[in-house]
């Protein structure tokens, strides 16, 4: 049996990710494959190139630069989220990303985006941490409303929780018998619709199928949060998630917030240790 591990986002909510996954790395916990979205992505790639401790200290050091992420970056480039300083200064210059253990390691790696012409999620298969992956990843984590569509041979890409929050079933069709399913929103959570939908359909007024899968993403939302249910009860997925809200917001730059739920994720993974293990062998 394969198994595989799927990372929702929920942009600064990665930091709890970004805990678990370093637990995971500190205890040579590995899957055969695994699917990010948003900040699952940007955050997970790090589980790819074992590089413990890296999310946390370049979001603790550079997050209150306003290259980084800021109102000023989003009126001077068309990104809240600095697309050269995230995707280019940051990985190849202030804090390394390792290339080469990335490239060697055999596990799959899945970035979800949402072409913005259909509204449909795309998956793209990381290989080289590099070049068009960089993109991907960008792509993958380029919320609407802030972020400028990501323009890839041609294709034009936007957040892939947009379409596809929580990839479980792409991971299962991919042959993922097992999955490891890490949710930074707590249990009994219900997504509510999107608000301001008028603003939204606005602005993505050239992108109609992008505005309709923002629509109807609660409702694809909350069905793949049944779909996990059901496979946790058959014993197919296992569940990390914050035991409550994580109270932190999408841009939060606060090094002791960002330590907070970083902490919540590796507490929340240490306790849980044991189970996994079982699960996975």
């Amino acid at each position: 049996m394969s198994t595989g591990m799927v990372l929702e986002g929920g942009a600064m909510r990665g930091m709890f990710t970004a805990g678990v996954l370093d637990v995971m790395m500190e205890n040579d916990i590995k899957v055969d494959g695994y699917a990010g979205v948003s900040a699952g992505v940007t955050f997970g790639c790090n589980y790819k190139s074992h590089q413990i401790g890296r999310a946390i200290r370049y979001n603790k050091r550079y997050g209150r630069d306003w290259r980084y992420c800021s109102v000023a970056s989003l009126i001077l480039t068309g990104d809240l989220y600095g697309a050269r300083f995230c995707y280019e200064t940051i990985p190849f210059s202030l804090d390394p990303f390792d290339l080469k253990t990335f490239r060697s390691n055999p596990v799959r790696f899945y970035a979800v985006m949402t072409d913005v012409e259909t509204g449909g999620p795309v998956y793209a298969e990381l290989k080289e941490g590099s070049g068009i992956d960089m993109l991907y990843i960008r792509a993958s984590a380029s919320m609407p409303l802030v972020s400028k569509p990501v323009e890839i041979m041609g294709r034009k890409y936007l957040d892939g929780g947009m379409s596809d929050s929580i990839p479980l079933r792409f991971m299962q069709k991919k042959g993922y018998d097992k999955n490891v399913v890490v949710l930074t929103q707590p249990p009994g959570f219900v997504k509510p619709p999107v608000s301001h939908m008028k603003l939204i359909r606005m602005v993505l007024r050239k992108y109609p199928g992008a505005a309709k899968a923002m629509a109807k993403r609660h409702l694809v939302y909350n069905k793949e949060l049944a779909l996990i249910k059901e496979c946790e009860q058959n014993g197919s997925v296992f569940v990390i998630q914050p035991p409550e809200s994580l109270g932190i917001s999408h841009t939060e730059s606060d090094p002791n917030e960002l330590q907070r739920v970083y902490d919540i994720g590796r507490r929340t993974m240490e306790a849980k240790l044991t189970e996994l293990k079982d699960f996975i062998s």
